[in-house]
């Protein structure tokens, strides 16, 4: 959701407190933020790589604003946009790619919960469309209820099985990971499984909160993001998180207005977005992020 970039403003300059984490080293700008081109794209929340069409990126707006998904490219072109049908924007915080049934989705969590008072939340997908040729994506909703009550949970990834994983934002209960089976599709509303936590502890500080996740090719290290800094995690063949260290650390404090989004473009490059809200269309940023 829309947050105001006083608070972030104030603790990339050191206003606030930080978030423990291990030392990060400073990312490597491969291409600095971008305007997207289409003035629609002021709040990109969530982003992801085609499979069908090389070259191309789907991302989408946040919360309150119409069901879409902008097809664009690293730098930002406008390439079209499908309307999302049978789905609505409530709090759309993050994009995810996966196998599901016999093709490749796109998974829209509308996930997104501020003040944490929603009962439930839901997750869209939608079979991959062809952006020369699709204008519109009929979604398949599946709704989430988690056992100890609402988070806010901004990141998402979609594993090679298809099971979908939720990272919690950190609000008020510390980073949290919540797993949804892949055969949960179909049955009516389900329950998140907890599957762990992250050893990041936001402790209320707005620019350490996670915003955005994404899992790599091989399915053995996963990506999430905060305001600050990304981390990089390895992952057992489970899908749980193999050590509570990151393996990688880097520090992104300050390049982008209010950064949300982030995924793989391949196994050494990270594309990300960010909002503007009232400033104009968001952005896309290209880097590589250290390991240890």
């Amino acid at each position: 959701m829309r947050m105001s970039l006083t608070p972030v403003i104030a603790c990339v300059l050191g206003a606030c407190a930080a978030a423990a984490s291990a030392p990060a080293r400073h990312a490597e700008v491969l291409r600095v933020p971008t305007p997207f081109a289409n003035p629609k794209l002021t709040e990109s929340s969530g982003v992801v790589p085609s499979t069908r069409s090389p070259g191309i990126l789907w991302t989408h707006n946040d919360s309150g604003n119409d069901p879409l998904l902008f097809a664009t490219d690293t730098l930002g072109h406008d390439l079209g946009t499908i309307t999302v049908t049978g789905a609505e924007n409530v709090d759309w915080e993050d994009l995810a790619i996966g196998p599901c049934s016999t093709t490749i989705c796109l998974y829209i969590g509308d996930t997104g919960d501020n003040r944490e008072v929603r009962s439930s939340v839901a997750v869209y997908r939608v079979p991959e469309p062809d952006v020369a040729a699709a204008r519109t994506a009929l979604a398949e909703k599946l709704e989430l209820h988690y056992p100890d009550g609402p988070h806010d949970a901004e990141a998402m990834y979609v594993d090679a099985r298809g099971d979908l994983y939720l990272v919690t934002k950190g609000r008020s209960h510390g980073v949290l990971l919540f797993r949804v089976k892949h055969d949960a599709w179909g049955n009516g509303a389900v329950m998140a499984e907890p599957v762990g936590s992250l050893p990041l502890d936001p402790r209320g500080t707005l620019v350490d909160m996670v915003t955005g996740a994404d899992i790599n090719a091989r399915n053995d290290l996963m990506v999430l993001r905060t305001y600050r800094n990304i981390y990089l995690f390895r992952l057992l063949p489970d899908g749980i998180i193999g050590s509570p260290d990151p393996v990688g650390v880097c520090n992104i404090a300050g390049l982008e207005s209010q950064g949300e989004g982030i995924a793989w473009l391949d196994e050494s490059r990270f594309v990300l977005t960010s909002e503007e809200g009232n400033l104009g269309p968001g952005t896309v940023t290209i880097l590589r992020c250290p390991r240890s």
